[in-house]
Formats: C-alpha cells, structure tokens, sequence
C-alpha cells in the first residue's frame, strides 16, 4: 500500500501545517467529546478515549488542552453527532467525507455548497461502498537501533497485515511507517501493540480506496480537485475526507 498519503491527505509545507495546528486540536477535542460520551471519562476502561488521547498526544496537543477536553466533555459540553456524505468531484473522483457536528443542518448546507461551488455531485450514502473500505491505519516510529524488516515481522505476529514504505525525517533524525489492519483486527491490533509497549503516534479506522477504482487525472483538473478537498478539510465540522484520485508530484506542486 505504499504511497497512502498520496490520496488521503493533501501534502502540505510544515508551515502550512503549523497554521493549522489550532484546527487539529479542534477536531481531536471533537474526538475526545464524543469518545466521553460514547464510553466515560476514564481512558483505562474507554479504548476509544485512548486512543484520541494517544493521537492528540501524537501531535503535541497540550496536556492541559487534552485535560480540559476530556472535563469539559463528562460534564454538559456539546453533543456531537457523527455524519457523512458521499459524493463526486469533478473527473468522477469519489470523495468521502467524515463530519462531527452539533447542527446537522449547517453542517449539510456548508458540504453541498461545496460540491455545488466546485462541479461536484452530492451522492447518497452507500454509493461509494465499493470505491473504498474501512481499515486500521497505524503510523508507528522505527524503535532506535531497530531493524526495520525485524520490528515489522514482531508487527505482522501482532495482527498487522500491510505496511507502507518507511518515512524518514531527516530534521529529526527518526524513522516511521504506517501499518494496515483490517477494521474488525483495529481494536486488538492496538491492545496488543499497548501491551506489546509499542509507540504508535497515530491511529484511526480510515477509508482506504480499492486501488483498481483510483482516478489518473491531467494535472489541471487534478488541481481543481485537490482545492475542492482542501475547501472541505477546512470546514470546522469536518474530521476527514478520503478520495481516490492518483496525485501526481505536478499537482502537489501547484498545491504549494
């Protein structure tokens, strides 16, 4: 599964990242609130919870943000409620977009807006269960001093069943790769990597495109799809959108 980046998010610079640092806390405190709800307050008995604290502290989400996320949350914070929308940009790229919203409404008037806005088409849920499928994405640093074919076949015992090429970050100075489960293996696959005492920076149940349904595009239109991708990661109620559109090295670059 390599180059799985390549299609579930846009590649952007690290200062552009930065800029949105405030957006991400926003949606794993979103995360957090509906774990709370879902399952308690307390992560040792609540997987869910444990995981939104393990993401939040993967991307260096202060303690106290996570805290108050989490107090907020027990007490009479927001309620959210998951939604998501299915849908076409243009050139037929299926895109698939997660939503936490406490107004439905709002929040169904802001994606069709951009769809409409973009010559895309607002599909009906389920159209798309053939174009991608949910599986377990784990993104797990290369223990220091670790062989990476080693540690991967410790993994593959554990219950990981793919992995993508190693990342290296040469500021830094670490290794990492992102490991697949299926979505019914995510649950034990993150115990055992807990109890295992493996670290694991990210994870979440995504929505991998089966790779005989990915688009190729000329580097215009694929532009003008990428824009409409990063016009709904911008929007406050949305967690993530998954497309399948083969993105070329031209398209990121007038991305940037």
């Amino acid at each position: 599964m390599s180059g799985h980046n390549k299609w579930s998010t846009i590649k952007r610079k690290k200062g552009a990242l930065d800029a949105k640092r405030s957006a991400m806390f926003s949606r794993i405190a979103k995360e957090i609130a509906v774990a709370v709800k879902e399952g308690g307050p307390d992560p040792d008995g609540n997987p869910r919870l444990r995981t939104a604290i393990q993401n939040a502290k993967g991307v260096s989400m202060p303690k106290d943000n996570i805290e108050r996320a989490i107090s907020k949350s027990a007490g009479d914070g927001v309620n959210y409620q998951e939604i998501t929308f299915e849908g076409y940009a243009p050139g037929g790229v299926a895109v698939f977009i997660e939503c936490l919203t406490d107004n439905n409404n709002r929040t169904v008037a802001s994606i069709r807006s951009i769809f409409n806005k973009r010559n895309g088409t607002l599909g009906t849920n389920g159209s798309l269960s053939s174009v991608f499928e949910r599986k377990g994405v784990f993104t797990i640093p290369v223990p220091d001093g670790k062989d990476v074919e080693e540690f991967q076949f410790e993994l593959i015992e554990l219950g990981a069943e793919d992995f993508d090429d190693v990342v290296e970050d040469e500021e830094e100075g670490t290794k990492s790769f992102v490991a697949y489960t299926s979505m019914e293996g995510f649950a034990g696959f993150s115990k055992a990597l807990e109890e295992a005492k493996v670290t694991v920076t990210n994870a979440s149940l995504q929505r991998i495109p089966n790779e005989y349904n990915m688009k190729d595009l000329g580097t215009s239109e694929g532009v003008s799809v990428l824009k409409m991708i990063e016009a709904f990661e911008d929007d406050d109620d949305v967690q993530a959108v998954y497309h399948n559109l083969n993105v070329t090295d031209e398209m990121e670059a007038q991305m940037e």
